[in-house]
Parts: C-alpha cells; sequence; structure tokens
C-alpha cells in the first residue's frame, strides 16, 4: 500500500486489518498541555470539595451512559484494534462498565476514615485516624491494546477519589480516545475534569513536563525507563504497569482438555497482544506429547479475520512492525533447536497484519521467546520433569506480572501459587482476573511498579493523612523542655516499664515511669 502524507496536526486512525486510514483526529499541541493541566487543577478543588457519595452517584451516570452507547464503544475499539467484537464486548466494555458500577458503589466505603488505634501507653492519651486526600491531577498515558478497559480502568477511581485527570491515549486509537472525553463530558462531569490528549512520545513528554501530580503508564519497559526517569526529575511519584512474560504451569494430573483450551485462549486472545498472555508454558513430560497435540489440533481450528466479522476467532496484529518481529522470534527459536508444530508464517493474503497462530515446542530459556515480551499469537512450550523445575523457570525472568497453575488438586496449586514471583497467580484459569475489579492488577521487576484496580489501585490515587487529636489539650507533654537528669532517670524508668520483662519488672519502675507524667517543666 502507498505510504500517503498526514498532516502534522492530525492522528491517522487505522485499521489494521486492511491498513486503510479510518479518519483524522486531532493531535494535540505540546505547548498547550500545561495549560490543559492547569485547567484540570482549576477543576479539581472544586471536584475534591465535593462529598464523595456525589462523585460516586455521578459514576453511576457514567456507566448508564456506557451502557447505552456500549454499540458506538464496540465499534471503535474493533475498528482501531482489530480484535474480534466478541472480545471487545468481554474485556474493554465489560471492564469498563463494571469499574464504574464497583467504584460508585464501593468508592465512599473503601475511602472512609479509619481509626488508629494506639498501643503504647505513651499514645493512649491521643486518638487517632487516617484520611485519604486526593492526589490532585493525574496524568495517564494508556496502551492500546485496551483502548478502553485500560484507561477507564484507572480514570474512573482517580476521580471516585477526588482527582482530575490528563489522559494520553494511544496514537495507535485515536478514536477510542475521543469517545472517552466524550463519555465523561455527556455524563455531566465538570468540564476540564477528565481531558483526553492526543499524540505520540512528545505529548505524552509534554505531560510530565507539565509536572502533574502523579503519572500512571502502561506500556513497554523502553518507554517505562524513560517515564520513570523523567518523573525522578521532577520527583513525580508514577505507577508503571510493564508488560510480563507470564508462565504458565500444567501439572501432569490437570484435566488436559481444559489446559489446552486455556492455553490456546490464553496465548491468543486479542492476537497474543495482552500484558497477561501465556507466553512461557511449561508442561510436565509424562504429558507432553498428548497436550502438545491438543493444542495444535486446537488451534488449527481457529478462523483469522477482520474483528467485524462474528465468525472471526483472532483479528490482526496492530501494526506491520510487529508481524515482523513474530517472524523474527520464530527463528531465532527455530535457528536454536526448536520446532514448529503448526502456524508461524505472516497471512497477507487477509490483510497486512495478519500472523498465523503457532505452537512451537523444544524451548529453552536462551531463547528470545523465553526472554523477550512477544505481544504475538505464539504458544511457546518447555517441557519439564516436575513441578519443582516449573516453579524454578517460571521465577527465572526479570518480568513478574502474572502466572498460573493447572491441577486437579486446588490445595497443590494453590501451594504453588504461593511460591510464584507474580502480582497475581491464577489456579486453573489465566488472565481473567483482570475483569475482577475488586482484583489488584500489577507487577515487579521489569513488570514495573504499584498497582491498579481494586482497593491497592484506589490507594495509589490518594494521599494518606494521618490526624491526631491530644487528649489533655491543657496538659505540657512530659517529652517538652525542659530536660535535665532527673528527666533522664525518669526516662529511664519509663522504658523499662513500658519494655522490660514481665510484671515485677513494670511494677518496680512504675513509679519512676510517673514522674514523666508529673513534672515541672520550669518554661
Amino acid at each position: 500500500m502507498a505510504a500517503t502524507a498526514i498532516p502534522l496536526e492530525t492522528i491517522p486512525s487505522i485499521d489494521p486489518a486492511t491498513g486503510k486510514v479510518l479518519a483524522q483526529v486531532a493531535r494535540t499541541s505540546a505547548a498547550e498541555v500545561p495549560k490543559i493541566v492547569e485547567r484540570a487543577r482549576t477543576a479539581q478543588a472544586a471536584w475534591a470539595a465535593m462529598p464523595i457519595g456525589q462523585r460516586c452517584a455521578q459514576l453511576r451516570l457514567l456507566r448508564e451512559r456506557m451502557m447505552a452507547s456500549r454499540d458506538v464503544l464496540a465499534d471503535a475499539v474493533v475498528a482501531e484494534s482489530g480484535k474480534p467484537r466478541v472480545e471487545a464486548l468481554f474485556a474493554d466494555i465489560f471492564v469498563a462498565l463494571d469499574t464504574a458500577g464497583y467504584f460508585a458503589k464501593n468508592g465512599a466505603r473503601l475511602l472512609q476514615p479509619e481509626r488508629v488505634p494506639h498501643h503504647s501507653t505513651a499514645g493512649k492519651a491521643k486518638s487517632g485516624r487516617l484520611v485519604y486526600d486526593p492526589v490532585g491531577v493525574i496524568g495517564i498515558i494508556s496502551s492500546w491494546n485496551y483502548p478502553l478497559a485500560i484507561p477507564l480502568s484507572q480514570i474512573i477511581p482517580a476521580v471516585a477519589a477526588g482527582n482530575a485527570v490528563v489522559c494520553k491515549t494511544s496514537d495507535f486509537t485515536p478514536q477510542c480516545g475521543a469517545l472517552i472525553e466524550k463519555l465523561f463530558a455527556d455524563s455531566g462531569f465538570p468540564k476540564n475534569l477528565v481531558t483526553v490528549i492526543q499524540g505520540g512520545g512528545e505529548v505524552g513528554q509534554s505531560l510530565i513536563d507539565a509536572a502533574p501530580d502523579k503519572i500512571m503508564f502502561t506500556g513497554s519497559v523502553a518507554t517505562g525507563r524513560h517515564v520513570a526517569e523523567a518523573c525522578a526529575k521532577k520527583l513525580i511519584p508514577s505507577v508503571l504497569e510493564l508488560g510480563g512474560k507470564d508462565a504458565m504451569i500444567v501439572l501432569a494430573d490437570a484435566n488436559l482438555e481444559v489446559a489446552a483450551s486455556g492455553a490456546v485462549w490464553g496465548s491468543y486472545t486479542n492476537c497474543g497482544q495482552v500484558c497477561l498472555s501465556v507466553e512461557r508454558l511449561f508442561v510436565e513430560q509424562s504429558i507432553e506429547e498428548k497436550f502438545l497435540a491438543l493444542c495444535v489440533e486446537k488451534t488449527k481450528k481457529l478462523r483469522l479475520g477482520p474483528g467485524g466479522d462474528p465468525a472471526t476467532d483472532l483479528g490482526p496484529l496492530i501494526r506491520q512492525q510487529h508481524v515482523q518481529r513474530m517472524s523474527g522470534l520464530l527463528d531465532d527459536a527455530v535457528a536454536r533447536g526448536a520446532r514448529i508444530l503448526c502456524g508461524g508464517k505472516p497471512r497477507p493474503d487477509l490483510g497486512p497484519n495478519f500472523f498465523e497462530p503457532t505452537v512451537i515446542a523444544g524451548l529453552d530459556s536462551a531463547m528470545k521467546l523465553f526472554q523477550e515480551e512477544t505481544f504475538g499469537p505464539i504458544l511457546a512450550v518447555r517441557s519439564v520433569k516436575d513441578a519443582e523445575e516449573a516453579i524454578a523457570l517460571a521465577n527465572d525472568s526479570s518480568f513478574a506480572l502474572a502466572a498460573s497453575v493447572w491441577t486437579k488438586d486446588t490445595s497443590r496449586g494453590q501451594s504453588i501459587a504461593g511460591r510464584l514471583r507474580a502480582g497475581a497467580v491464577m489456579v486453573n484459569d489465566t488472565i481473567s482476573y483482570f475483569a475482577i475489579a475488586e482484583a489488584p492488577h500489577g507487577g515487579c521487576g521489569a513488570s514495573g511498579w504499584g498497582r491498579t484496580h481494586g482497593k491497592a489501585g484506589l490507594l495509589e490515587m490518594v494521599h494518606p493523612k494521618y490526624i491526631d487529636v491530644d487528649r489533655l489539650p491543657g496538659a505540657e507533654k512530659p517529652w517538652w523542655y525542659r530536660y535535665g537528669a532527673d528527666l533522664e532517670r525518669a526516662a529511664d524508668s519509663f522504658l523499662r516499664f513500658e519494655f522490660g520483662g514481665g510484671l515485677t519488672e513494670k511494677l518496680r519502675n512504675m513509679r519512676g515511669a510517673l514522674k514523666t507524667m508529673f513534672r515541672n517543666h520550669g518554661l
């Protein structure tokens, strides 16, 4: 397809199934971003003063608007990401609706002030409580693979907590980004409270340069490092979700039919363009041959095509360079001794970005397929002698986002899950915890830091503030000036009373300890 000149002031919305430009969306000027952040600050001050119950009620209106607009939203997701429509409904629309419903119902409860009891004798004359203040303006730099679910699962709790949001959605999905801003406007949220900015890396950099109060980033490790460095220079806290290399462990006692179906879906859903996709599968040797045969059989039945076709199981990859990368990863593995059992080729006859779902076996940890994030439709399998080897190999990765364990013995599955280095582990399922509103999402190592979703994600949107009230406001405190030898002896008696051993020790030092409470300060 011949390249066409695209004006710098717009972003093309491209159908990855055909490569055709669907529309042009206005690009945000990097110079305008500081003004957008300042307008968000003004809107946030009034929004934060609103009772949280009222803010959550507004989220119910947002949910109603999303539900009424679900067909338009799903059409946009399919058009710009290429995924099958059923995946747009389940993975994008459902997650967005459920997030709005969850925080509308539970936001006030999750952020209600908490009493802080004091265990020490010195603290008994005080009462403490913990309250949660909004961060202020949160900058979100989001991804294209779930162009509604990812940004909305962060924007919604941010506004529930009293923040304003400036969100840079992906330049691969600009129409989806525009629809997000429209949803909030049409639902009656204050002007400038939620603003979507459009553009590439230069706009993301300008957002950080504008110094919002926090940055939440979803994307690659390489870009995440740049984001972390830019934030660190300005002491802006950040949450980074940088992807994964998720392990799936299939034990000999697993239901192989179910596990193979889970492996195929977990590797190929959204054409494998999922941070939580199955990218390293470890199967016990005794069942490897049968399990691989099932995976190949199920993979060969999948239908490639445009996302708008109801018969389609797998849509295209997002861009041509991703197709080339799949071929490169497979070539490296085959050159090192791996075996492609099915698939493994681009499908230009279907469109510029289609790639066959692939099952490849005989891998080892030195291959790029076991080192780098794949982000494509490749089911990579390695045989292990037992669960212990599987655990060791699963943990041998710089990534630590999620994992799964497949076994009929639930207790054993939970035990293995507890030993895996990951932010989440599923037993006999994969990926779907992302759609559970209460479940936190995030990892460590090369997978980033911080959490989104659930209460843990909500607490990323606030500053915890401790408030202390003295119960004896008319009394000077024992530890105040003036110091002297008498106070030193009394302080030592208090330490022995508070932390010494046994009742006898406490009684022996009680009188001296009380001198810290009743003394003439002499000031």
